[in-house]
């Protein structure tokens, strides 16, 4: 089979489904509002979509393989409580029917980044993302406990905490850096990730900065389809800031950063790409070339995905109009396409089929955007 990533139709929020050539499904964030899941409502019922695209366990469990949370903002984890089993698996029950996740990916650093930046602006974590927090310490405990998960149970860590407090998690850290292939305790030949970020910071002063910049796992993952080992090649960024990808660009390679696909980071926000506001200095606001660079690693064809709401030209940020003519600008050299999850047709997500020859997103309606015929990522069989 093929690989296809979906990526739903959430306003300004990240909600994308992965499923690999393998069949195992890998869900990064979710935003299920309660608009959603009412059906008197005009927004998407992306929680009823979501469902089905799942498959059942032997107990009749719907369930994700594996589910990232980049960050714990609202618009990355909105519905997480009603849509998803958190427990024990045997605590599950069928008259709820919610769905299973057989392993998390969840990163320490990340929520603690997110609670110094909380704790000087007043803000608290929303109940969705304590509801993760406390099901992925559940998980630590009890690795702790017994030294092994099954699922239901499963943790991977992702990326190192300060002061060695993930140091007797090594069976199931991912250090920044390093390249991942294992989903519920399998090596999976069918994807390869990256984890970019989090990374740790070398002093006070940038650990300030990272702490005030959105902090998010990024990651690069690679999918193989149709014995094609890097079929595609997808960028995921969270909420990332300007400081966050000026570093990735210092620590990376351009190889490790090139992708056929990019979730435009912070729902094509302008402060992914700039330290200046755009809603104070307009078309003054300067371009950090760093960042811009650590962004800009597309590959013949690449495809730009803005998971947001429509991008107009005005003052708001996310999105930002000024964000989507760089990332156009960067893709102009590639000839790739750029498309906003919002101008999909109807409620239908846009789908993105991973083959051979590598990506090619779903048509659509003509005078929403462009027809694409063939294949995006030509130079698949050259990835490398």
């Amino acid at each position: 089979m093929s690989a296809k990533t979906t990526h739903f139709k959430v306003g300004n929020g990240d909600m994308t489904l992965v499923v690999l050539d393998s069949g195992r499904s890998i869900l990064i964030d979710c935003k299920i509002t309660n608009d959603a899941d009412d059906p008197d409502h005009e927004a998407a019922d992306v929680g009823a979509q979501l469902r089905d695209r799942l498959a059942r366990d032997a107990q009749g469990r719907l369930y994700i393989d594996a589910f990232l949370l980049t960050h714990p903002d609202q618009d990355h984890c909105a519905g997480l409580r009603r849509n998803f089993h958190l427990g024990t698996p045997g605590s599950w029950v069928k008259a709820d029917d919610k769905i299973l996740i057989k392993e998390m990916w969840s990163s320490p650093i990340v929520f603690r980044r997110t609670d110094r930046k909380n704790a000087k602006s007043g803000h608290t974590l929303c109940d969705d993302a304590k509801a993760w927090r406390d099901e992925a310490r559940r998980r630590v405990r009890l690795f702790r406990a017994q030294g092994w998960l099954a699922d239901g149970d499963r943790i991977q860590i992702f990326g190192e905490d300060v002061n060695g407090k993930t140091d007797d998690l090594l069976p199931i850290l991912i250090s920044a850096g390093s390249t991942f292939s294992t989903i519920c305790g399998v090596t999976d030949g069918t994807f390869t990730g990256v984890l970019l970020a989090p990374m740790l910071a070398d002093d006070d002063e940038e650990a300030e900065v990272l702490s005030k910049n959105n902090s998010s796992v990024i990651v690069r993952m690679t999918l193989a389809a149709d014995g094609n080992a890097t079929a595609g090649r997808f960028l995921f960024g969270g909420d990332a800031e300007v400081a966050i990808w000026e570093r990735i660009r210092d620590e990376y390679t351009d190889a490790d950063l090139t992708y056929d696909v990019l979730i435009a980071p912070h729902h094509c926000s302008w402060h992914s790409l700039s330290w200046d506001s755009w809603s104070d200095k307009r078309e003054k606001a300067k371009v950090s070339d760093k960042a811009r660079s650590a962004l800009a690693q597309a590959a013949s064809g690449a495809l730009i995905i803005s998971s947001s709401n429509s991008v107009l030209d005005d003052a708001n940020d996310p999105p930002c109009i000024r964000a989507k003519r760089e990332y156009e600008a960067i893709l102009k050299p590639v000839r790739g396409p750029f498309r906003c999850v919002a101008d999909e047709p109807g409620d239908d997500p846009l789908e993105i089929k991973v083959g051979y020859f590598g990506v090619k997103p779903s048509r659509v309606v003509a005078g929403v955007a462009g027809v694409l015929a063939t294949g995006v990522g030509s130079e698949a069989l050259a990835h490398g």
